[in-house]
């Protein structure tokens, strides 16, 4: 089984505390912005957040890729928002797993915050939709690396 690294550099295995998820087949783009919005907030607050997001209660604000993404009257600051379930479910596994190792670890877990969450493009799977007379169209799943390093 091959290895693989962190993208988060001073990582220190005393005070902090990392997971990753390879290859999971989410949206590069929400991954990214859902990343965005749990950074440098404490765990519990990160868990409730992306549980109002799988619940449709909160929005995740889109700050780079906002085109054609409608505004929710629920948003603050930025106006243009949306609910990433799919990317919510696998990245709240993900901080259930940081909490995992953080009482592995004997870490407060009330206050360890994230550090680090970042979503990396992963390899593409060619495919074919078939279409009609015979023909067909490619497309391209894309899948995604997600680490999360908190402490």
């Amino acid at each position: 089984m091959p290895t693989y690294r962190y993208s988060f550099q001073n990582y220190n295995p005393i005070v902090h505390v990392r997971a990753s998820a390879r290859e999971i087949n989410v949206s590069p783009k929400a991954a990214r912005e859902v990343c965005n919005s749990i950074s440098g907030r404490k765990l519990s607050d990160a868990l409730t957040f992306l549980e109002d997001v799988i619940n449709l209660k909160r929005p995740v604000h889109f700050r780079r890729h906002k085109k054609e993404v409608a505004h929710r009257t629920s948003t603050e600051k930025f106006h243009a928002g949306k609910f990433p379930v799919k990317t919510a479910q696998y990245i709240l596994n993900l901080i259930n797993e940081v909490e995992s190792n953080a009482d592995f670890k004997g870490l407060d877990t009330k206050n360890i915050r994230i550090i680090h969450a970042a979503a990396h493009r992963a390899r593409k799977i060619p495919g074919f939709r078939p279409r009609a007379q015979g023909r067909s169209t490619p497309f391209i799943h894309e899948l995604v690396h997600v680490e999360i390093v908190a402490g």
